[in-house]
């Protein structure tokens, strides 16, 4: 494969792990069972000062949620800029990146989202190596 196809290969899997990220932000208060619902209640209900706001961890969540919708699909349009132009500094920082992203997300979240992130970072990896 071309350095071109590896890199919008990556691009199209951080936009479909931006829409799958979209669908989680949208609906992490749906609760599946009522301990859940509780925690949810919790994390809504609690405010406390932070930098001059009241602020509660379910205005954190949704805010971090929302966040990384923005950096997903800013990801997923610079691969796909990359691609026309590729630069060896800038594929390795994105290969970097995402192989972070994929860690991260391996650690704390769950493995559908973190083989989204680590197949993009295997791909920009690859289109560095061409």
């Amino acid at each position: 494969m071309t350095t071109k196809t590896l890199l919008r290969i990556a691009a199209m899997l951080m936009l479909l792990h931006a829409g799958g990220h979209t669908i989680g932000a949208l609906t992490w208060e749906r609760a599946p069972t009522e301990k859940v619902a509780a925690v949810i209640r919790g994390m809504k209900s609690e405010h406390f000062d932070f930098m001059g706001k009241s602020l509660t961890l379910g205005s954190f969540f949704a805010g971090y949620g929302y966040s990384m919708i923005g950096v997903l699909i800013l990801v997923s349009f610079a691969l796909w800029l990359l691609s026309t132009a590729p630069d060896r500094k800038m594929t390795a920082l994105f290969a970097v990146f995402l192989s972070f992203l994929g860690f991260c997300e391996l650690i704390w979240f769950f493995p559908f989202a973190a083989a989204f992130s680590l197949t993009a970072a295997l791909c920009t990896l690859l289109a560095l190596i061409r």
